[in-house]
């Protein structure tokens, strides 16, 4: 046991982490100095691990002793046996204060919290007697946030972090566009990078990888770990390979709304049964539904869905992979929409607005160029910019695209403004 603890705490040995700086990070930071429990929510391999090693990285320079600071990877093979046992993780901690002996605040970082059954238990524990300030992380929504709220109501901050955004990834990239002028002068590998995003979305490995073919593998596995690994065993599924299709099914139909009854139907199963593996598939951060704008909160819950995949890169998994740019960039600006806003809705009533976040209407076009979209685009945002008094915008991929009617950007200058 002392061998996995100074394994995965490398950082006792005076090594140190160095990633790409995520955007979360200046949140982290802030919480740190912090009384309540932080939890770093979001989908697998979206970087949780490695913004808690940045955070550990931040307390070394802040000159927090190594040995007060404890990591445990709560998803590793050695702890398979002991899931079920949570009394375990007391003995994990006893063993690190035999073998660290920390003097005075100790930080104790627990990724994939939700592999160790009733994991709270042990955390209220040392929460209410020690000096202890605890930084979980967590791939399940309604698992964190149900269970800490059940047992330390109030005493928690809730960190969610998405896959990269394409501001992390130009950073990645090492391509200069924090203001106005590196984005002109950039503008051509901006674009680049753009067109590759588009597709293959913000997981690192990812878009890290050599070949397309590689890169959908990878995704498929994502997919597939989520599906086999945190929902399937969590809600005692039998027809695991139903789920799986249905997955894979909405992936083809993102973007659209959904229409429960022809899926139960599709699919052999029931309404309800539908309506659970959508639950499923949102609070493991797969999906999310999108409800119709209404002033009335209740009519909005009763409202037609549509559904958006949270990575772009879940497109290319589809039942049948499409290169429908239109989707993807309408997929992509909803991801970052999703960042900002919440109280996001879709807007129906004659025409449609894709998209309305309380203070702007946005309309998403690949181009303006057919007379046509163009016409329908602005006469929807003039329609309900004059129902709601919000102004519109619309947002395209071709830089060439324009109208004197409303404003025009593109997407990747629009995800570089804000």
């Amino acid at each position: 046991m002392k061998a996995i603890l100074t394994e995965q705490n490398p950082h006792w040995q005076g090594e140190h982490y160095t990633a790409v700086p995520r955007e979360r990070l200046s949140t982290l930071i802030d919480y740190l100095p912090l009384r309540q429990i932080i939890t770093i929510s979001g989908i697998r391999r979206c970087g949780k691990s490695v913004l808690a090693k940045q955070g550990i990285q931040h307390l070394l320079e802040q000159g927090v002793h190594p040995t007060n600071i404890l990591f445990l990877n709560l998803e590793q093979p050695w702890f398979i046996e002991y899931r079920h046992n949570a009394a375990y993780l007391n003995t994990l901690y006893d063993t690190y204060l035999q073998l660290a002996n920390p003097q005075g605040k100790v930080y104790v970082f627990l990724d994939e919290v939700q592999f160790f059954q009733n994991w709270q238990v042990f955390v209220k524990s040392k929460y209410e007697t020690g000096n202890i300030k605890f930084i979980l992380t967590g791939s399940n929504s309604s698992l964190l946030s149900n269970d800490l709220n059940t047992l330390l109501s109030g005493r928690s901050l809730n960190i969610h972090l998405d896959t990269f955004s394409f501001s992390e990834y130009l950073r990645y990239l090492e391509i200069p566009h924090q203001d106005e002028l590196s984005r002109t002068q950039q503008r051509i590998a901006i674009l680049q990078a753009f067109d590759n995003y588009l597709q293959w979305g913000g997981f690192f490995e990812v878009f890290t990888a050599p070949t397309p073919a590689i890169r959908q593998a990878i995704l498929l596995s994502y997919a597939q770990n989520i599906l086999y690994q945190d929902i399937v065993p969590r809600h005692q599924i039998r027809n695991a390979a139903t789920l799986e299709r249905l997955f894979f099914y909405l992936m083809t139909n993102a973007t659209r709304e959904i229409n429960y009854t022809t899926l139960s139907q599709t699919f052999g199963i029931s309404d309800k049964t539908l309506r659970d593996y959508l639950d499923y598939f949102e609070e493991t951060f797969l999906v999310k539904r999108l409800e119709r704008f209404h002033h009335k909160p209740k009519e909005r819950i009763k409202s037609q869905k549509k559904l958006y995949a949270l990575d772009n890169g879940f497109l290319q998994t589809a039942t049948k992979p499409t290169r429908n740019l239109g989707q993807a960039l309408e997929n992509m600006v909803f991801i970052e929409l999703n960042r900002r806003a919440l109280n996001l809705s879709y807007v129906r009533d004659t025409y449609e607005v894709d998209f309305f976040d309380g203070q702007t209407l946005y309309q998403v076009s690949y181009s303006l160029e057919d007379a046509k979209t163009r016409q329908r685009e602005i006469h929807a945002l003039e329609y309900f910019g004059e129902q709601l008094h919000k102004p519109g915008l619309i947002l395209v991929a071709d830089p060439l695209s324009n109208t004197d009617e409303l404003p025009v950007d593109t997407v990747a200058t629009w995800l570089l403004r804000h």
